[in-house]
Protein backbone atom coordinates (compact mmCIF):
# COMPACT_ATOMS: atom_id res chain seq x y z
CA UNK A 1 0.00 0.00 0.00
CA UNK A 2 1.45 3.57 -1.00
CA UNK A 3 1.36 6.70 2.02
CA UNK A 4 0.35 8.57 -1.44
CA UNK A 5 -0.50 7.88 -4.49
CA UNK A 6 -1.52 10.70 -7.37
CA UNK A 7 -2.75 9.49 -10.39
CA UNK A 8 -3.86 11.89 -13.32
CA UNK A 9 -3.89 14.68 -11.23
CA UNK A 10 -5.09 18.26 -13.47
CA UNK A 11 -6.37 21.69 -12.43
CA UNK A 12 -6.88 24.65 -15.52
CA UNK A 13 -5.98 27.94 -14.40
CA UNK A 14 -5.93 31.25 -17.51
CA UNK A 15 -2.10 30.43 -18.65
CA UNK A 16 -1.39 27.22 -16.76
CA UNK A 17 -2.16 24.10 -16.63
CA UNK A 18 -1.44 21.22 -13.73
CA UNK A 19 -1.98 18.14 -16.80
CA UNK A 20 -1.73 14.94 -15.83
CA UNK A 21 0.03 14.20 -12.24
CA UNK A 22 1.43 10.98 -11.29
CA UNK A 23 3.29 9.95 -8.83
CA UNK A 24 3.63 7.56 -5.74
CA UNK A 25 5.41 6.83 -2.68
CA UNK A 26 5.81 4.33 -0.49
CA UNK A 27 6.21 4.22 3.61
CA UNK A 28 9.47 5.28 5.32
CA UNK A 29 10.59 7.43 2.58
CA UNK A 30 11.67 11.02 1.71
CA UNK A 31 10.30 12.44 -1.85
CA UNK A 32 11.49 15.58 -2.98
CA UNK A 33 9.35 17.15 -5.17
CA UNK A 34 11.54 19.78 -7.37
CA UNK A 35 10.84 22.51 -10.03
CA UNK A 36 11.44 26.01 -10.58
CA UNK A 37 8.93 28.31 -8.82
CA UNK A 38 5.63 28.46 -11.12
CA UNK A 39 6.01 24.76 -12.33
CA UNK A 40 3.18 23.58 -10.32
CA UNK A 41 4.55 22.22 -6.80
CA UNK A 42 2.16 24.07 -4.69
CA UNK A 43 -0.47 23.26 -7.07
CA UNK A 44 -0.09 20.43 -6.79
CA UNK A 45 0.17 20.00 -2.87
CA UNK A 46 -3.00 22.08 -3.01
CA UNK A 47 -5.05 19.61 -5.06
CA UNK A 48 -3.63 16.89 -2.98
CA UNK A 49 -5.34 17.78 0.55
CA UNK A 50 -8.02 19.58 -1.51
CA UNK A 51 -7.68 22.82 -0.87
CA UNK A 52 -7.90 24.07 -4.03
CA UNK A 53 -10.52 21.85 -6.45
CA UNK A 54 -9.19 19.74 -8.72
CA UNK A 55 -10.62 18.97 -11.90
CA UNK A 56 -9.58 15.68 -12.87
CA UNK A 57 -7.35 12.55 -10.83
CA UNK A 58 -7.33 10.74 -8.18
CA UNK A 59 -5.47 10.80 -4.52
CA UNK A 60 -5.33 8.07 -2.06
CA UNK A 61 -2.99 8.18 0.99
CA UNK A 62 -2.67 4.62 2.93
CA UNK A 63 -5.72 3.05 0.22
CA UNK A 64 -7.78 6.25 1.24
CA UNK A 65 -9.70 8.09 -1.14
CA UNK A 66 -8.79 12.04 -0.48
CA UNK A 67 -12.18 13.38 -1.61
CA UNK A 68 -14.63 10.21 -0.20
CA UNK A 69 -13.08 9.91 2.78
CA UNK A 70 -11.29 13.34 2.90
CA UNK A 71 -11.64 13.93 7.21
CA UNK A 72 -9.86 10.49 7.60
CA UNK A 73 -7.24 11.12 5.28
CA UNK A 74 -6.64 14.62 6.83
CA UNK A 75 -6.09 13.27 9.88
CA UNK A 76 -3.35 10.88 8.19
CA UNK A 77 -1.64 14.13 7.07
CA UNK A 78 1.03 16.83 8.68
CA UNK A 79 0.96 19.80 6.81
CA UNK A 80 4.41 22.59 7.18
CA UNK A 81 4.22 25.75 4.89
CA UNK A 82 7.50 27.16 5.75
CA UNK A 83 7.78 28.15 9.41
CA UNK A 84 4.86 29.67 11.93
CA UNK A 85 4.38 33.47 11.13
CA UNK A 86 1.07 34.16 13.12
CA UNK A 87 0.10 35.28 15.59
CA UNK A 88 3.89 36.75 16.53
CA UNK A 89 3.20 37.44 19.75
CA UNK A 90 1.52 34.37 20.91
CA UNK A 91 2.77 32.01 23.00
CA UNK A 92 3.37 28.83 21.78
CA UNK A 93 0.92 26.83 23.89
CA UNK A 94 -1.66 28.98 22.84
CA UNK A 95 -1.51 28.35 19.32
CA UNK A 96 -0.66 24.49 19.90
CA UNK A 97 -4.16 25.06 22.04
CA UNK A 98 -6.23 26.15 18.89
CA UNK A 99 -4.03 23.86 16.38
CA UNK A 100 -5.17 20.70 18.76
CA UNK A 101 -9.20 21.33 18.35
CA UNK A 102 -9.14 20.71 14.48
CA UNK A 103 -7.41 17.25 15.57
CA UNK A 104 -9.64 14.20 17.45
CA UNK A 105 -6.03 12.95 17.43
CA UNK A 106 -4.08 15.54 19.49
CA UNK A 107 -1.32 13.73 21.59
CA UNK A 108 -0.38 16.56 24.18
CA UNK A 109 2.23 14.11 25.75
CA UNK A 110 3.49 13.32 22.20
CA UNK A 111 3.77 17.32 21.55
CA UNK A 112 4.98 18.30 24.60
CA UNK A 113 8.26 15.53 23.81
CA UNK A 114 8.83 17.46 20.19
CA UNK A 115 8.35 20.26 21.57
CA UNK A 116 11.49 19.39 24.39
CA UNK A 117 13.30 17.15 21.25
CA UNK A 118 13.42 20.73 19.32
CA UNK A 119 14.23 22.36 22.29
CA UNK A 120 11.65 24.47 22.02
CA UNK A 121 9.88 26.89 25.42
CA UNK A 122 6.05 27.01 24.99
CA UNK A 123 5.93 30.17 26.78
CA UNK A 124 8.05 31.93 24.10
CA UNK A 125 6.07 33.71 21.40
CA UNK A 126 6.58 33.21 18.07
CA UNK A 127 8.33 36.58 17.75
CA UNK A 128 10.92 35.57 20.12
CA UNK A 129 11.80 32.31 17.80
CA UNK A 130 14.62 32.06 15.03
CA UNK A 131 13.38 31.35 11.69
CA UNK A 132 14.61 27.83 12.18
CA UNK A 133 12.83 27.39 15.46
CA UNK A 134 9.67 28.73 13.85
CA UNK A 135 10.41 25.76 11.10
CA UNK A 136 10.68 23.53 14.17
CA UNK A 137 8.13 24.61 15.58
CA UNK A 138 5.35 24.46 12.91
CA UNK A 139 6.63 20.72 12.39
CA UNK A 140 5.91 19.55 15.98
CA UNK A 141 2.05 21.15 15.48
CA UNK A 142 2.18 19.16 12.04
CA UNK A 143 3.15 15.90 14.04
CA UNK A 144 1.29 16.12 16.95
CA UNK A 145 -1.67 14.23 15.71
CA UNK A 146 0.22 11.58 14.76
CA UNK A 147 0.13 11.41 10.88
CA UNK A 148 1.61 9.03 8.75
CA UNK A 149 2.51 11.42 5.53
CA UNK A 150 3.87 14.64 6.19
CA UNK A 151 4.24 17.21 3.07
CA UNK A 152 6.32 19.84 3.59
CA UNK A 153 5.76 23.14 1.02
CA UNK A 154 9.38 25.06 1.21
CA UNK A 155 10.27 24.78 4.43
CA UNK A 156 13.60 25.70 4.75
CA UNK A 157 13.61 28.66 2.27
CA UNK A 158 15.43 31.02 3.94
CA UNK A 159 17.34 29.38 6.60
CA UNK A 160 20.83 29.27 7.26
CA UNK A 161 23.03 26.75 6.63
CA UNK A 162 23.10 25.14 9.48
CA UNK A 163 19.58 25.79 10.39
CA UNK A 164 18.40 23.85 7.03
CA UNK A 165 20.96 20.84 8.20
CA UNK A 166 19.34 20.59 11.70
CA UNK A 167 15.71 20.14 9.84
CA UNK A 168 17.29 17.66 7.36
CA UNK A 169 18.20 15.61 10.23
CA UNK A 170 15.06 15.81 12.13
CA UNK A 171 13.49 14.80 8.81
CA UNK A 172 15.68 11.76 8.43
CA UNK A 173 14.93 10.60 11.79
CA UNK A 174 11.06 10.91 11.39
CA UNK A 175 11.19 8.28 8.92
CA UNK A 176 13.88 5.63 10.32
CA UNK A 177 10.59 3.43 11.74
CA UNK A 178 9.60 3.23 8.31
CA UNK A 179 5.49 4.10 9.00
CA UNK A 180 5.97 7.55 8.25
CA UNK A 181 6.71 9.39 4.62
CA UNK A 182 7.35 12.74 3.47
CA UNK A 183 7.06 14.77 0.72
CA UNK A 184 9.16 17.95 0.41
CA UNK A 185 8.81 20.35 -1.98
CA UNK A 186 11.81 22.22 -2.55
CA UNK A 187 14.03 24.25 -4.99
CA UNK A 188 16.84 23.99 -2.73
CA UNK A 189 17.61 21.09 -4.43
CA UNK A 190 21.32 20.38 -2.33
CA UNK A 191 19.12 19.76 1.13
CA UNK A 192 17.55 16.81 -0.90
CA UNK A 193 21.00 15.14 -1.45
CA UNK A 194 21.32 15.10 2.03
CA UNK A 195 17.75 13.53 2.16
CA UNK A 196 15.68 11.96 -0.60
CA UNK A 197 14.99 8.72 -1.38
CA UNK A 198 12.85 9.48 -4.34
CA UNK A 199 13.22 12.25 -6.72
CA UNK A 200 10.20 14.05 -8.20
CA UNK A 201 10.74 16.99 -11.14
CA UNK A 202 7.98 18.69 -12.61
CA UNK A 203 8.02 21.47 -15.25
CA UNK A 204 5.69 23.57 -16.84
CA UNK A 205 2.86 21.68 -14.41
CA UNK A 206 4.09 18.16 -16.18
CA UNK A 207 5.70 15.59 -14.53
CA UNK A 208 9.54 15.30 -16.57
CA UNK A 209 10.24 12.12 -14.10
CA UNK A 210 9.48 10.26 -10.49
CA UNK A 211 12.62 8.21 -9.76
CA UNK A 212 14.74 6.82 -6.76
CA UNK A 213 17.98 8.76 -6.40
CA UNK A 214 20.03 6.11 -7.42
CA UNK A 215 18.49 5.43 -10.77
CA UNK A 216 18.55 9.47 -11.80
CA UNK A 217 21.81 9.71 -10.24
CA UNK A 218 23.03 6.97 -12.77
CA UNK A 219 21.21 8.46 -15.73
CA UNK A 220 23.32 11.50 -16.43
CA UNK A 221 26.76 13.21 -16.76
CA UNK A 222 27.31 17.14 -17.66
CA UNK A 223 29.71 16.89 -20.45
CA UNK A 224 32.07 19.84 -20.79
CA UNK A 225 34.93 20.85 -23.42
CA UNK A 226 35.93 23.44 -26.15
CA UNK A 227 33.29 25.27 -27.90
CA UNK A 228 35.13 24.49 -31.34
CA UNK A 229 34.18 20.86 -30.48
CA UNK A 230 30.75 21.42 -30.21
CA UNK A 231 29.21 20.49 -33.73
CA UNK A 232 24.95 20.99 -34.67
CA UNK A 233 25.29 16.99 -34.21
CA UNK A 234 26.76 16.74 -31.31
CA UNK A 235 24.27 19.44 -29.85
CA UNK A 236 21.27 17.34 -30.42
CA UNK A 237 22.39 14.78 -28.20
CA UNK A 238 22.85 17.12 -25.16
CA UNK A 239 20.46 18.54 -23.18
CA UNK A 240 20.21 22.06 -21.88
CA UNK A 241 23.72 23.31 -23.52
CA UNK A 242 25.70 26.07 -21.56
CA UNK A 243 27.96 28.41 -24.40
CA UNK A 244 30.33 31.01 -23.95
CA UNK A 245 33.14 32.20 -26.07
CA UNK A 246 35.71 29.30 -24.36
CA UNK A 247 33.31 26.47 -24.08
CA UNK A 248 30.05 24.60 -23.35
CA UNK A 249 28.94 22.36 -20.50
CA UNK A 250 25.38 20.27 -21.08
CA UNK A 251 23.48 17.15 -19.76
CA UNK A 252 24.26 14.17 -21.33
CA UNK A 253 22.17 10.49 -20.89
CA UNK A 254 25.43 8.21 -20.55
CA UNK A 255 23.93 5.96 -22.57
CA UNK A 256 25.03 8.81 -25.05
CA UNK A 257 28.21 9.90 -23.71
CA UNK A 258 30.96 10.92 -25.99
CA UNK A 259 34.31 10.22 -26.08
CA UNK A 260 37.26 13.28 -25.92
CA UNK A 261 34.43 15.47 -23.57
CA UNK A 262 35.37 15.84 -19.79
CA UNK A 263 32.28 14.23 -17.71
CA UNK A 264 31.31 14.89 -14.30
CA UNK A 265 28.84 13.41 -12.46
CA UNK A 266 26.06 16.39 -12.07
CA UNK A 267 24.54 17.48 -8.84
CA UNK A 268 20.57 17.44 -8.86
CA UNK A 269 21.00 21.92 -8.80
CA UNK A 270 23.19 20.80 -12.31
CA UNK A 271 20.22 18.50 -13.07
CA UNK A 272 17.34 21.05 -12.80
CA UNK A 273 18.94 24.02 -14.90
CA UNK A 274 20.21 22.05 -17.68
CA UNK A 275 16.44 20.35 -18.02
CA UNK A 276 15.09 23.77 -17.25
CA UNK A 277 16.86 25.15 -20.39
CA UNK A 278 15.85 22.44 -22.57
CA UNK A 279 13.49 24.42 -24.52
CA UNK A 280 14.60 27.95 -24.09
CA UNK A 281 16.35 30.27 -26.45
CA UNK A 282 19.92 31.43 -26.07
CA UNK A 283 19.50 35.38 -25.29
CA UNK A 284 21.13 37.52 -28.28
CA UNK A 285 23.16 40.51 -27.57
Amino acid sequence: MYALQVEGLTKHYPGFTLRDVSFSLEPGYIMGFIGRNGAGKTTTIKSILNIIHRDAGHVSVFGQDALEQEKAVKGQVGLVLGGVNYYPKKKLKTIAQVTSRFYENWDREAFCQLLEQFELDENKTVSQLSSGMRVKFAIALALAHRPKLLILDEPTSGLDPVSRDEILEILQRLVESGERSILFSTHITSDLEKCADYITYIKKGEIVFSLDRETLEDRYWVVSGGIDALTPALEQTFVGTKKNRYGFSALVERTQAPDGFTLTKPTYEDILIHLEREDEHEFAF
